[in-house]
């Protein structure tokens, strides 16, 4: 007769380094974690373990480590953090990826300020989509009648885009997106492969073409889609695998016939 197994089988003990900082501009330091997690687990239910009971591997007690998420399953795009020098959703890194024994590291984005622990302000990639109006304008709240039709192509091409859900992976990962700039300088630098693939989305909806115009004369200019160095890394940690350098190679060939237009029109 088998045994059965004791509420512990299959446990492990993980250990975790994670990356502090108690507020804005204050130095940030290391605090490590041992947590026993169960087979599958997530790196955010690890971290709820943690902040059920913070105390260091040394004995010690301290405050939860704070963290954002929402959805828990890579659609709100809050959790984002760096894990093992890469940028990824906490909320689908399973632990199991990781060899027993081995430390992890966890650590807050960098291309964006620190507002405590692993939790960062990602406004000025919000700045950035305001920056490109990417929104659909309204155009009346009375019955228009039918909206314009759309081919099967470009509904899949839309589909991928849409699914974006402004995590900053693809900004983390990019080396022209500077580090932390001045809040003042945000609309000068460079607006990130995230912002332009929302302007190619939006010039290819049928109403959000009236914008289309304004979108490009903003992404022809200094941070627009010139400033884009072509590292690609950005598609390589995409977690949504949105085809981010065709948006990027797209929405420059619509920069160069607006320029163009424009240099033949004198307007």
């Amino acid at each position: 007769m088998v045994a059965p197994k004791s509420p512990a089988a299959g446990r492990r003990t993980l250990r975790l380094a994670i990356r502090r900082q108690e507020s804005p501009g204050v130095k940030s330091r290391w605090e490590r974690f041992e947590v026993e997690v169960e087979p599958g687990s997530n790196l955010i239910s690890v971290l709820q373990g943690i902040a059920g009971r913070p105390t260091t591997a040394a004995g010690e007690k301290t405050t939860p480590v704070a963290f954002d998420c929402g959805c828990l399953e890579e659609v709100c795009g809050s959790c984002t953090m760096v894990v093992n020098g890469k940028v990824r959703q906490a909320c689908s890194c399973l632990v199991d990826q990781f060899v027993e024994g081995d430390e992890i590291t966890v650590e807050p984005m960098t291309k964006f300020p620190v507002v405590r622990d692993l939790c960062v302000d990602r406004s000025r990639l919000f700045d950035g989509l305001k920056r490109v109006k990417a929104w659909v304008p309204l155009d009346g709240t009375y019955h228009l009648g039918g909206g314009p039709k759309e081919s099967p192509q470009d509904q899949e091409t839309r589909y991928a885009l849409a699914t974006c859900m402004s995590c900053g992976c693809c900004l983390e990962a990019c080396p022209q997106y500077k580090v932390e700039p001045d809040a003042t300088t945000w609309a000068k630098e460079f607006v990130g492969a995230a912002v332009i693939s929302q302007a190619r989305l939006f010039n290819m909806h049928g109403t959000g073409q009236v914008l289309k115009g304004e979108r490009l004369e903003v992404l022809s200019g200094r941070g627009g889609v010139n400033d884009c160095g072509n590292a690609q890394n950005c598609v390589q940690v995409c977690p949504k695998e949105i085809p981010l350098t065709e948006s990027i190679a797209a929405v420059g060939r619509q920069a160069t016939v607006q320029a163009v237009k424009r240099f033949f029109s004198g307007r």
